[in-house]
Parts: C-alpha cells; sequence; structure tokens
C-alpha cells in the first residue's frame, strides 16, 4: 500500500532528525553504513510540504506576498 503524503513526509522528518542527532554515518561491527544525503532530504521535506500545502487549497493557487 502507498504511502500518503503525509507518511511520506513523516518518515523523510525521521530520517533528518537521525542524521541531524546521531550523524551522516554510523559504524557497526566494523562495517561503517552512510545514511542518505542531507541536502537531498531537505529537497524531499519540501517537496512534500508543498505537494501538502497545494492539496490542502484543492488547487487554488495561493500567493505569498
Amino acid at each position: 500500500m502507498a504511502k500518503t503524503l503525509a507518511e511520506q513526509l513523516s518518515s523523510v522528518q525521521t530520517a533528518i532528525e537521525k542524521i541531524e542527532t546521531k550523524g551522516q554515518s554510523v559504524s557497526f561491527d566494523g562495517t561503517s553504513y552512510t545514511r542518505a544525503n542531507l541536502k537531498d532530504l531537505y529537497e524531499r521535506e519540501k517537496s512534500l510540504l508543498r505537494r501538502i500545502a497545494h492539496q490542502s487549497t484543492h488547487g487554488r493557487t495561493v500567493a505569498e506576498f
């Protein structure tokens, strides 16, 4: 089953929080793992926030000044 936009956003924000609090890389038993690229996660977060905002306005354009 596909995740909703809100569920996707929550996942992305959780991944961002892990990187911000625990670092980009982690090692277990001598093996190093690198988490997702933080810049890419921020871009995905912005995209999801825009899509959610668009849905909440029912497709109407809202001007920002």
